[in-house]
């Protein structure tokens, strides 16, 4: 088993478990996240996903690179297929998923891993965590979103950089560049993602769900077209026990400040 779940609460947390191999992406892993993503969201009680790596030295080196060549030898169409389609496939269903999921990087995220980070909607870096995009050093550019990800999240230029030179920056630079939320001792790495899984959680699971919907999706529209979203998601959620249950506690609590 390449990935494993562990349940607190409302919050599932899913492990990469392939220490060995730094956490590295082969398919079956890849198949398995996705599998373990459609279960927890077909689950009403849980309310939030806390996604990281076995150990320490890794959440994950990226691609499995002998899978990857594999693919690659056999032609454009097997590795669009195998390596592209599988990977947006990943990076798509973190990136749209419907319950928050707070990447916990707690080691080097390269390659994959950082772009699991990219499309992830908040994420914790441990002080020790690094950063890579080093695709290009094997001749070919991210191919699991991170060449359109990656510059949403900290600008062109910066963006860049990173994938033109492989080179890695530190968990402290991407906190700055907006990479990361927060940057914690290693080990206050798994609590400090769950409190913010817990501190999400207490709202309601469509509120939640819609304010995901309309900052992912409404990000790079138009003004006009991301407000028509947000409009959509606003009204989506009138008449949800969510909305009854807020306005009667405000309205309870203002009256009995009177």
């Amino acid at each position: 088993m390449t990935v494993r779940t562990d349940r607190d609460e409302s919050v599932v947390t899913i492990t990469i478990d392939r220490e060995r191999k730094l956490n590295a992406l082969d398919y079956p892993t890849i198949d398995a996240l996705l599998a373990s993503l459609d279960r927890i969201d077909a689950d009403d009680s849980v309310r939030a996903v806390v996604l990281t790596g076995a150990g320490h030295r890794a959440f994950s080196a990226g691609a499995d690179i002998p899978s990857l060549a594999g693919s690659i030898a056999g032609g454009p169409e097997r590795a669009l297929r195998e390596v592209v389609r599988r990977g947006h496939a990943l990076t798509r269903r973190i990136e749209e998923f419907p319950k928050p999921v707070i990447v916990a990087v707690n080691g080097l995220a390269y390659g994959g891993g950082c772009e699991i980070t990219e499309a992830a909607p908040l994420a914790i870096a441990a002080e020790h965590a690094t950063f890579a995009k080093p695709e290009i050093s094997l001749g070919f550019p991210p191919p699991f979103g991170g060449s359109q990800r990656l510059p949403r999240h900290i600008g062109r230029k910066r963006a860049l950089e990173m994938i033109l030179t492989g080179d890695p920056v530190t968990a402290a630079r991407a906190e700055e560049t907006g990479l990361v939320n927060a940057v914690v001792p290693a080990d206050e790495l798994l609590p400090a993602a769950r409190e913010l899984a817990r501190r999400i959680s207490r709202h309601a699971p469509t509120a939640v769900a819609a304010c995901l919907r309309a900052v992912t999706r409404g990000v790079e529209l138009p003004i006009d077209e991301g407000l028509a979203l947000e409009a959509a998601c606003f009204t989506a959620t009138v008449g949800t026990d969510g909305v009854r249950v807020g306005l009667r506690r405000f309205l309870d609590r203002t009256a009995g400040a009177r």
